[in-house]
């Protein structure tokens, strides 16, 4: 075969391969709220951070790292990952952290 045919075959294989495809769809797990967030003081860190990640990352991190560990993690989501946090809410969010896992 010359490398046009074989270029025209694969074109042929694309384009029937891309006109049978079907959308990926993916429904994400209902979370349920660990403990140390589900009261009302706990409702700033599930409405900013669940939006990215489990709650469950959160409950996970070791304790004891104090309150600037929890500003700087805070720091890191919306500098580094763009996490949608307007900076009075990130420091709700820091503050309400390192109250709740900030000790050990």
């Amino acid at each position: 075969m010359t490398t046009r045919t074989l270029l025209t075959l694969a074109a042929m294989a694309l384009a029937v391969g891309a006109a049978s495809a079907r959308p990926v769809t993916y429904q994400p797990h209902d979370e349920t709220i660990p403990a140390a967030l589900a009261d009302a003081g706990g409702g700033v860190v599930v409405a900013h951070c669940a939006t990215c990640h489990s709650l469950d990352y959160i409950t996970t991190q070791p304790r004891g790292k104090g309150a600037q560990f929890w500003r700087d993690e805070v720091t890191k989501m919306v500098n580094v990952y763009h996490a949608p946090v307007a900076p009075d809410d990130a420091a709700a969010v820091a503050d309400t952290l390192a109250q709740r896992f900030g000790t050990g």
